[in-house]
């Protein structure tokens, strides 16, 4: 079992920053990758930052070169710098965790998640 805790969610203006972070806890043998996904009510939730366990990271279109997505190993913890925001990333912003638990087996473990709303 994988527990994820959010943090770092809250009220900007346009054009300001925020830095999401996400602790993992828990029982689990790894973890191999973790990312950020945002979801709007009644929309499916969406992919926002990828990073694996060799540092390799995805984003989507609508976030690159605004978004960073960064780990430390040593606090089991996923970080999301977001700069230049923009209403349009108004979501709850949800911690993603594929790991694989001490069995040795694959799982996925959701957060909370964490509000982000951005003013015009």
């Amino acid at each position: 079992q994988v527990q994820l805790v959010e943090s770092g969610g809250g009220l900007v203006q346009a054009g300001g920053s925020l830095r999401l972070s996400c602790a993992a806890s828990g029982m689990f043998r790894r973890i191999n990758a973790m990312a950020w996904y945002r979801q709007a009510p009644g929309k499916q939730r969406e992919l926002v930052a990828r990073i694996t366990s060799g540092g390799s990271t995805n984003y989507a279109d609508s976030v690159k070169g605004r978004f960073t997505i960064s780990r430390d190993n040593a606090k089991n913890t996923v970080y999301l710098q977001m700069n230049s925001l923009k209403p349009e990333d108004t979501y709850v912003y949800y911690c993603n965790a594929d790991v694989d638990n001490i069995r040795g087996l694959p799982r996925t473990s959701w957060g909370q998640g964490t509000q982000v709303t951005v003013s015009s």
